[in-house]
This record gives structure tokens, C-alpha cells and sequence, in this order.
């Protein structure tokens, strides 16, 4: 298993690990990603610990918590050999400081996960989600006194925009506080929104980025073809998809590339979209989710080879979309923009 480091950290992550949203089955779409429960976690984290991959993540919003209890019965006996992520900031109930960024609310968050996972520490905490409303301060401040006091070790976010990522930094490094380490971004063949600004930002303030839903929702699992009925066991038809409508055309225009670079490395289209990902720049882990053993043993066949510099281009043609403003205004002036050697690493040219 191949090992990166984690953005401006000690810390050196696997390329792949196992995210927990399929823990519980709790609610309707929690449901459609998957209904897996302790017997069957104990088996899949097995599996994942023999392969090399020791990184597992999870959020209390999963199944209201529910994955996060399977996952702490799943790793009993085996804290010290993992590295354990979880989030908080969406709503764990009705009242008024039941979410968001406060200290009030990430205190009893964490203390809240901490019980649920049976462990004393938090490896990476991520806010799940920006704040706009809880002053960057507060939340900062809050999560610098967590991790002096041992119950985090590292601090990370999740779908941030990019001020909100460099307004969070800057507030770290004035105060001398923690800062965060890592970006959980949604990132995929079908959505490279992330390299407009996200990708820049990690590449000049040194932020890891870890992807999830690196097959878009099961999109490019292989199981989608031109001309055919979306899958009904696929999490898309059962309303557990998440992100904006994707243009048919474009789609299976990249499902047939997909198909023929498949055909051409000898494997799944799974694998080949995973593999992409782990070539570009920033990227320090994947996470991958499995409702059962054969979904995650195909994942693992993702790593120990490359593809060919020809097969990621022809893979970032058929996936390239012209950005909004103002990038598309920005790549027209590289003089006065960091921009060709951002593009070249992309495209390892």
C-alpha cells in the first residue's frame, strides 16, 4: 500500500481508505448508499486491514450515528493500528444548537463521536460543512482546544469554497492555532470543479486533499451504459445521488472512453476512473465505500500500476469542462497567473 504524506503534516495517509456512509442504513438516503451492520463492518475493515488500508472515515451525521456505533464495535482491539476520521456540523437533531460550527455545538460533537467510536482520541476531525454564521474564530479556537487537550489530533474541512479555506488558514496562522491539514472535496472524472480553485489553493498553501464519491455516486462503477436503463440497484435510482444533473451526452461519451481505456489496461472501469484520481496533483487519499466484499476488493485492483501518460490525457479530454468565471477569464492571462505550471503537473507534461 502506498503511503502519502497529508498535506502540512507529519502525517502519512494510505492512498485509499474506507469510508463508513454505508454503516446503519439509517433514513431513506442513507438507505440507498447501503444498509451494512457489525458483523458484516468487522468483515470489510478485516479485509481492509489486510490490504494495507488502516485509514477508516466516517461523520456523526451518517445514519444519525449509527455508523459511527458499528464502526466503533468494528475496530474494537485495534485503535492503536488505525487512523480514524470523523466530521461534524449538520443537524444531529431538532433544537437550535443541535449543528454548525459553535464551540457550544463541536464540543458535545466530538464528545458525542468519541463515545459512539469507544476511543479516547480523534485522529483527522473534519467540519463537515463552512459555517456562515459562527465566526471563524469561535470554530478555530474551539478545535485548537480539542486537539491541546488530546481528543484530536489533526484538524481537516469538507466542502469548503476557497475563501472559506484561506479565511480559516489565515485565522490559524494569526492566532498560532491549529490549521487545517486536509480538504474532503468531492472530486471525480464527472466533477473537476475542484481544480478551478480548491486545486490551486491546496498546491500553494500545501492542503492535502482527500476525494470523496470518487465514482460519482456509483456513476462510473461500470455498470452505466448508453442505451440502457439505469441500474435499479444502484444508489442514483434509489435516491442516494448527490450533485447536479449531468448532461447525457457528456456522460457516455466519457463511460465509452472509460470503456475503451478499461479495455486497453485490463481493467474495470472502477478502477481506471480510482487510478486517474490518485495521479493528480494534491490528492492524498481516496475514499472508497463497499456495500459488500466484491465491491471493495474491486476498488484495492485500483492501485500498484499506472496508466500511461496518453490514457490520462485521452481521460481528461472526454472529461474537461469550460469553467465559469472568473477561471475561464484567468486562463486567458497567464502572465499575471500561476496557471501553466498548475496545468502542466495536471497533465504530467
Amino acid at each position: 500500500m502506498e503511503y502519502r504524506q497529508l498535506g502540512a503534516s507529519g502525517l502519512k495517509v494510505p492512498v485509499l481508505s474506507f469510508g463508513t456512509g454505508t454503516f446503519g442504513g439509517g433514513g431513506d438516503f442513507f438507505k440507498a448508499w447501503g444498509n451494512t451492520q457489525v458483523d458484516e463492518a468487522k468483515q470489510l475493515v478485516g479485509l481492509c486491514m489486510d490490504a494495507g488500508i488502516n485509514f477508516f472515515d466516517t461523520a456523526n451525521v451518517y445514519s444519525q450515528g449509527a455508523a459511527e456505533e458499528i464502526l466503533g464495535k468494528a475496530i474494537i482491539g485495534m485503535r492503536d493500528q488505525i487512523i480514524l476520521s470523523t466530521k461534524a456540523t449538520f443537524k444531529m437533531g431538532s433544537k437550535p444548537n443541535d449543528f454548525g460550527s459553535s464551540r457550544f455545538y463541536l464540543v458535545k460533537a466530538c464528545e458525542d463521536s468519541l463515545r459512539r467510536l469507544q476511543t479516547d482520541y480523534i485522529d483527522i476531525y473534519h467540519m463537515h460543512g463552512f459555517d456562515g454564521v459562527t465566526p471563524v474564530e469561535e470554530t478555530l479556537s474551539a478545535l485548537d482546544d480539542l486537539v491541546r487537550a488530546g481528543k484530536i489530533r489533526y484538524i481537516a474541512c469538507s466542502n469548503f469554497s476557497g475563501w472559506h479555506l484561506m479565511k480559516s488558514l489565515s485565522v490559524s496562522e494569526r492566532y498560532g492555532w491549529s490549521k487545517y491539514i486536509a480538504h474532503q472535496a468531492h472530486y471525480s472524472l464527472l466533477s473537476r470543479e475542484l481544480e478551478w480553485e480548491l486545486m490551486p489553493l491546496a498546491l500553494d498553501q500545501n492542503v492535502g486533499t482527500i476525494v470523496w464519491s470518487p465514482l460519482s455516486a456509483g456513476r462510473l462503477g461500470g455498470k452505466y451504459r448508453r442505451n440502457q436503463p439505469i441500474p435499479a440497484d444502484g444508489r442514483i435510482a434509489q435516491g442516494g445521488g448527490e450533485g447536479p444533473a449531468i448532461p447525457e451526452d457528456f456522460f457516455y461519451n466519457l463511460i465509452d472512453v472509460l470503456d475503451e481505456v478499461a479495455g486497453e489496461t485490463g481493467k474495470t472501469v472502477a478502477q481506471v476512473a480510482l487510478n486517474w484520481l490518485l495521479q493528480r496533483p494534491t490528492v492524498s487519499n481516496i475514499v472508497i465505500g463497499a456495500r459488500n466484499e466484491d465491491q471493495l476488493k474491486q476498488s484495492l485492483g485500483a492501485i500498484g500500476w499506472n496508466l500511461s501518460l496518453d490514457q490520462v490525457k485521452k481521460l481528461d479530454a472526454a472529461s474537461e469542462k469550460a469553467p465559469v468565471y472568473p477561471y475561464w477569464h484567468q486562463r486567458k492571462n497567464p502572465d499575471l497567473n500561476p496557471l501553466p505550471d498548475f496545468y502542466d503537473r495536471l497533465n504530467r507534461s
